[in-house]
Order: C-alpha cells, then sequence, then structure tokens
C-alpha cells in the first residue's frame, strides 16, 4: 500500500494554516498547480476528501483536520530523526526556529543577534514572534525548536531552564501628579489609573500577580493591544503602568516622557528557554541560554 510523502503531508499542514491554495503553494515554494495536485494525490491515498473548496475560501474537513493534526507529529518525529542525526555537527548551527514573546523580543533580541550572527555563523536563526500560548503550541506543533518566553507559566511536554529574573518597575510620566514614584504606594492610586495590557499577555498576568494588584477597581477599563501602545498611553498620561527591568534604556522609551522607577518589594518574572522534552539539541539550548544570560541589561 502507497503511504503518503513528507511532501504531501507539509503541504497539508501548510494549507491548514494559511488557509489559501496560492498563499500556502507559494510558502512552500512551489507553483498552485504543483501545489494542489499533490494535495489532490493526498485525498486520492487516503481515499478521503480533506479540503473542502470554494472560489472564495478554503475549509479543511473534519477527517482532514485530524490528518491535520497526525501530519504534524509526523513531521515532528522526522524532524527529531535530523536532530539526532546531527548531534555530531557544531553547536548553534543549521536551522533553528525561535520563538519568542512581544515583552521581550524587542529588548533582548537587538543585542542578541548581532551577537549569534558574529560567534555563530553556521546558524540560520528563523524567529517568531506572538503570545505565549500560541508559541508554546507551535513548539508542540513541530513548527518551533525552541521557545523564549516569560515564567511562570503552564507548559505541557517541555523542558525549560530559567536565566534571570527581570523586576517590574513602576512606569509614569516623568511629570503625572497621578502618583509620586518617589512614595509610591498602590492603596493611594486613583480609580482606573493603572494601564495593562489586553487578556492574553502574560505581561498582564505577571503584573497582576508581581506587584500584588487586587483592587481592580484601580485597573482602567482601556487596555492595551501592544506593548508599544501601552507606552504610548503612559506618554501621554492616561495612568501608570509596571514594565520589566529589561525596558530600561530600550528603544520603546526613547523620545517619550516614560520614566521607569524601583518598586521597593521584590515584584519579577522570570526570563526562560522552553524546549519540547526530550529533543536531542537540548545541549545547544543550553548554551544559547549561558548566551542571553551574559547579555542581559545590567
Amino acid at each position: 500500500m502507497r503511504q503518503p510523502t513528507l511532501k504531501q503531508l507539509r503541504y497539508l499542514v501548510s494549507l491548514s494554516e494559511i488557509g489559501h491554495f496560492g498563499r500556502a503553494a507559494k510558502a512552500c515554494f512551489v507553483s498552485q498547480s504543483a501545489f494542489s495536485a499533490a494535495i489532490q494525490e493526498l485525498e486520492s491515498l487516503l481515499d478521503t476528501q480533506l479540503v473542502d473548496r470554494t472560489n472564495r475560501q478554503v475549509t479543511i474537513t473534519s477527517t482532514g483536520a485530524e490528518v491535520v493534526t497526525q501530519a504534524r507529529l509526523c513531521l515532528r518525529d522526522v524532524d527529531g530523526l535530523v536532530e539526532i542525526a546531527g548531534q555530531t555537527r557544531k553547536p548553534l548551527s543549521g536551522d533553528l526556529r525561535l520563538g519568542v514573546i512581544p515583552t521581550i523580543a524587542p529588548f533582548l533580541l537587538p543585542e542578541l543577534l548581532p551577537r549569534l550572527r558574529r560567534d555563530f555563523p553556521a546558524l540560520r536563526l528563523y524567529l517568531t514572534e506572538d503570545q505565549t500560548s500560541r508559541i508554546h503550541e507551535k513548539l508542540l506543533d513541530g513548527e518551533l525548536d525552541l521557545i523564549l518566553l516569560a515564567l511562570p507559566f503552564e507548559l505541557r511536554s517541555t523542558e525549560t531552564l530559567e536565566l534571570f529574573r527581570d523586576r517590574f518597575r513602576l512606569a509614569c510620566r516623568e511629570d503625572t501628579t497621578r502618583v509620586d514614584p518617589q512614595h509610591y504606594r498602590y492603596s493611594q492610586l486613583d480609580a482606573g489609573s493603572v494601564l495593562l495590557l489586553e487578556d492574553g499577555h502574560c505581561l498582564r498576568d505577571h503584573s497582576l500577580s508581581a506587584c500584588k494588584i487586587r483592587n481592580t477597581e484601580k485597573i482602567s477599563r482601556f487596555a492595551a493591544s501592544s506593548l508599544l501602545t501601552l507606552v504610548e498611553m503612559v506618554d501621554a498620561d492616561l495612568g501608570i503602568t509596571f514594565l520589566p527591568e529589561i525596558a530600561e534604556g530600550s528603544a520603546i522609551l526613547r523620545k517619550t516622557r516614560v520614566r521607569l522607577y524601583p518598586l521597593q518589594d521584590s515584584s519579577y518574572r522570570t526570563i526562560g528557554l522552553a524546549w519540547r522534552k526530550g529533543s536531542a539539541r537540548g545541549e545547544e539550548f543550553r548554551l544559547l541560554g549561558e548566551l542571553i544570560t551574559r547579555l542581559r541589561p545590567q
């Protein structure tokens, strides 16, 4: 009995993620006709319809969704074989697909990437920036090799490496009258004074927990969709917020009147790496972790 090829499985996974034949074919670097033919061959081989096609959209059938899930697992196992075979190569060489959350990327990557290019020229790094839950799922699905995130976060089927503590700072406009940053007391804030990122961003959850924010009346009903928006809101003196220590001196705060001030308590999040449990590249990932720790802003 004939079995699906890896190419067919990769095409199906790409189609399920992109939802469009033309764009999925382009992402796989093949013509749309060759891409469509491969999907049709896979359907014929499995004797089932995997895709509903209309002029405007592509929908994966219920059976197709199950096949996509298994296809991802198969492709992940094949990637694992490649990892095992590559254990004798130089560390931090070849392809590395790194996922990173938006509240770390603008602070660590500008210094990390040039160092990696200099010290590990054979490394081909592919970056994905997204929220923690999404890059975690992509890690488990085999789309990513490694993720750089803030802990604590509930992770499954992974190994983690804690790198360093990233303390929280009070962030407010330098001339604000909303708070005295030198004598900050959360209890003295007015209602709606605290600006946070919207739900889904772990920085919101970490701020609530680490900074001991329990009185929700003090949290503004307006949530920022991105870190840049949050900084702009604080710069407009719409409220105060809590930013990680690694943000100090970063480009995102330049040309703003936002200033960071230490908090008296030990509020912090932990920056760490996570990879699939049992990955053959664990030692490489630990090497990368050591490099990130050395480069952390002091």
